[in-house]
């Protein structure tokens, strides 16, 4: 058999090894361990095992995926997302929908502390939904509004999409982070707006709120004024040249515990619970990289990648053509896989042909993220559709899917803007210092 036809048995076992629940991490161990001994030999696939799980733990820039879920883990112990959400509500709460654009406001800045999808879409979720509930929200637009926001958490940095992706493709962590500050901003807005017009065309659906005072907006403001700083210490940082990425998810992390024994928020046993999440969801993670690292070698040596950059141009599509056709692809494996998998296993077959086509590495490491956002509350997967399910309890599955329509009309319209017009993703980093 060629390496093409062993590349592409290795993919169809992978996708099996999938639909049948293996973890993500085992799956690509055992095929890209496997299908390399198939093309080289028992003693290369062992040195490639080997070389190339210390390499992935032995990574520096993988400090950060600890220290940055340690950061939104102790967040959410100490109650400071109550506080973002209040903060979000004291100045939008009076408008059409209100809590639902507080909600996803609050989901936007936990994002820039979590970095995880279902981390803020369930820490949110436990704020707000009962809130929502208690007003008389529509159970659509409430659930929908929670599970859409929650995306924002893949996105805006830190995100541990942008660290794989980095990882996968040697760009800058740094630059990734800052790349999706605009992005994450605009889709932010675009979810707001959504929420307005379903507000506007059903006034049921989200009443306005109880008006606030001036001052005691700014009070309650202020109360989430340090968690805020520490956002900008941290990515402002970055931007600046003044910490790298790793260096600013210590500072972050140091940060915010210190702030939450400043306030006397953090107990022994949240700070215990804290730290066991981090640990699990590290490993994990880490997981994941060493299987992606194993599995890379072996695509490398079939020549998958080259074999499908030869066909996506005798399709004779063009450079954006071609494009429309990954990401279509991906909103198809949006459906049937969760966002981590879908980048890890994609990722070293796709992003050969983006480059090859012209495209900006960075650029395209937004447009996917945000596809794969988008997979995280389509059907039949969703995987933040079935968290927000879960922490709302009685509301019916098929009608939290309902509910994130509006808000996947708008993830459209923001790809589309960020497609048209690259600069929304670029400006920021472009202009980076160090």
């Amino acid at each position: 058999m060629t390496p093409v036809t062993v590349g592409l048995i290795g993919i169809a076992c992978l996708f099996v090894l999938l639909i049948i629940r293996t973890p993500v991490a085992f799956a690509m161990l055992a095929v890209g361990f496997f299908g390399y001994w198939a093309l080289e030999g028992s003693r290369s696939a062992g040195g490639v095992l080997l070389t190339e799980s210390y390499s992935a733990v032995a990574s520096y820039n993988l400090i950060i995926v600890p220290m940055f879920v340690l950061l939104g883990n102790i967040s959410a112990v100490a109650g400071f997302s109550r506080g973002l959400y209040d903060a979000a509500f004291a100045w939008v709460g009076r408008f059409k929908g209100g809590l639902a654009s507080a909600s996803v406001l609050g989901c936007a800045v936990f994002a820039a502390v979590s970095g995880s999808s279902v981390a803020t879409a369930v820490t949110l979720g436990r704020v707000a939904l009962p809130e929502m509930r208690r007003l008389g929200y529509a159970p659509s637009l409430s659930t929908g509004a929670i599970a859409a926001g929650g995306t924002l958490g893949f996105l805006i940095p830190p995100s541990t999409g942008f660290v794989l992706y980095a990882i996968l493709t040697e760009e800058s962590i740094g630059r990734l982070f800052i790349a999706g500050i605009l992005p994450g901003l605009l889709l932010t807005g675009l979810f707001i707006a959504a929420i307005w017009i379903v507000a506007t065309l059903d006034p049921k659906a989200g009443p306005r709120g109880e008006p606030m005072a001036l001052g005691e907006r700014f009070r309650v403001l202020g109360e989430a004024a340090p968690l805020l700083a520490i956002i900008v210490i941290s990515i402002g940082g970055i931007y600046a040249g003044v910490f790298t990425p790793v260096e600013a998810s210590g500072v972050g992390a140091a940060l915010v515990i210190l702030l939450a024994l400043a306030r006397r928020r953090l107990t022994f046993s949240g700070l215990k619970e804290a730290v066991l999440n981090t640990l699990s969801t590290s490993a994990m993670l880490y997981m994941i990289v060493i299987g992606a690292n194993v599995l890379n070698p072996f695509f490398a040596i079939t020549r998958i990648p080259e074999a499908l950059g030869d066909g996506l141009v005798a399709l004779g599509l063009g450079a954006y053509g071609t494009l429309f056709v990954i990401i279509l692809a991906y909103l198809v494996l949006g459906m049937f896989m969760d966002g981590l998998s879908m980048l890890v296993v994609t990722i070293p077959i796709v992003f050969p042909v983006i480059v090859g086509l012209g495209f900006d590495p960075i650029w395209f490491g937004v447009v996917a993220v945000i596809v794969i956002e988008m997979g995280m509350i389509t059907p039949p997967v969703g995987l933040n559709v079935f968290v927000v399910r879960g922490v709302a309890g009685d509301v019916p599955l098929t009608t939290v899917f309902r509910g994130v329509l509006p808000f996947l009309v708008a993830m459209i319209v923001g790809l589309l803007l960020i497609i048209a017009i690259p600069g929304i993703a670029l400006v920021l980093p472009n202009s980076m210092f160090g």
